[in-house]
């Protein structure tokens, strides 16, 4: 059993104000075409689809007719797909029945009295199980359930098909860079759980939402994330790609390779290290090559002298340029130390609500219990879930 692993494609995405449908459409091209060469048994999309809950028409449109490219282009294969956190999934369930016609299943939420409604069948008798589970918050997850899970897609298997589990969570111990509001409890809104917690007797598990590609060390390569599609924040400063898993058959040890999409406007920092005083960032801005398509981030010290009128100077410099300014990112120079409990606006910006309260706590001599902590993660998961629905 082939599969093409991806996930967490953000369609819809700005920066700065800034449309991104020019490169995420290349991005998909991509896919296609990776699809298109390997002709994988399964296509498996795992969440986060689209970077708010309500997308506007045209990015709908790319997602649907890319799906019915990533179709054609292998037409044999079986599509999964599942909602994130990012994505609404009252929304992705309303032409789930349509998609199943054309080979798509899309799953948006989860069905708590029937776990048999998440095993999809892929191919004849050479093929394989998938498991599908979109995101949601542990607490509506009835008792049970992941146990019934697995316990269902392994009685599909007959003990001879691979099994392979579709997810969208957060791996505790994995590696969180890209994720600036990660901490050791959560990464990017979603708790952290055990790879234990995801159930037995999967050959491959399928992630989505964290977004630098990796294997979970210690799982013999069985769980993996693919990462993004393309970079989301500045802080993803490493290549992205789709992953393709084979299995031979229920108890083998998956093998995987990763196949790049190349990004046809990066994300840059400058420095690309560190901080820098406002002359010489602006100067690296202004030495930037004007052909080079990019989105631009400057790590200024506050510390240093810095324009009233910084981001002027800075989209002027840029005037002629392929490259579009995005934001100054200022750190005061006592921030840089790693006792410093100061934070940058963006850094406050993109933090995980729990590490503010726990850092406010601290600065106030405060002691945030472990009741208090699991009020504010039940608040704020609440707060999330009904902006997704």
């Amino acid at each position: 059993m082939k599969i093409l692993h991806t996930a967490d494609w953000h369609l819809g995405h700005s920066i700065n104000g800034f449309d991104r449908y020019v490169e995420q459409a290349d991005a998909l091209r991509q896919v296609v075409e990776v699809v298109r060469r390997e002709q994988p048994d399964a296509f498996i999309l795992a969440g986060d689809i689209f970077d708010t809950a309500q997308p506007s028409a045209a990015v709908r449109r790319i997602f649907s007719e890319t799906i019915v490219e990533i179709r054609d282009a292998a037409p044999e294969m079986t599509v999964v797909a599942i909602a994130g956190n990012h994505d609404s999934g009252s929304s992705h369930e309303v032409f789930r029945r349509p998609w199943e016609r054309l080979g798509v299943h899309v799953f948006g939420t989860v069905n708590r009295d029937d776990a048999g409604s998440h095993i999809i069948h892929v191919g004849g008798e050479d093929g394989g199980i998938v498991a599908a589970l979109p995101y949601t918050h542990p607490r509506n997850l009835p008792a049970g359930f992941m146990d019934e899970l697995s316990r269902m897609a392994a009685k599909a298997s007959d003990g001879k098909k691979p099994v392979v589990l579709a997810a969208h969570t957060t791996i505790a111990g994995c590696d969180y860079s890209g994720h600036s509001s990660a901490t050791e409890m959560s990464a990017g809104g979603i708790d952290a759980v055990r790879a234990e917690d995801l159930g037995d007797g999967y050959d491959y598990i399928a992630l989505g939402h964290i977004h630098r590609p990796q294997t979970i060390s210690g799982t013999g390569r069985r769980i993996s994330y693919s990462g993004s599609l393309v970079a989301v924040d500045f802080s993803e400063s490493y290549r992205h790609s789709v992953t393709i898993a084979e299995i031979g058959q229920h108890g083998d040890t998956p093998t995987l390779r990763r196949e790049e999409i190349a990004g046809i406007r990066p994300l840059v920092t400058l420095p690309t290290r560190g901080f820098a005083t406002w002359d010489h960032a602006i100067s690296l801005l202004r030495q930037f090559p004007d052909d080079a398509a990019a989105y631009i981030r400057l790590n200024i010290l506050a510390d240093s002298t810095v324009p009233s009128d910084a981001s002027a100077q800075a989209e002027q410099a840029c005037i002629g340029k392929a490259a579009r300014f995005c934001r100054l990112n200022m750190k005061r120079m006592e921030m840089t130390g790693e006792k410093g409990n100061h934070m940058s606006v963006e850094e406050l910006r993109e933090s995980d609500p729990i590490e503010i309260a726990m850092r406010f706590a601290a600065d106030t001599g405060e002691d945030l219990s472990e009741e208090s902590i699991d009020m504010l993660k039940s608040t704020i998961a609440t707060v999330r879930d009904e902006l997704r629905d």
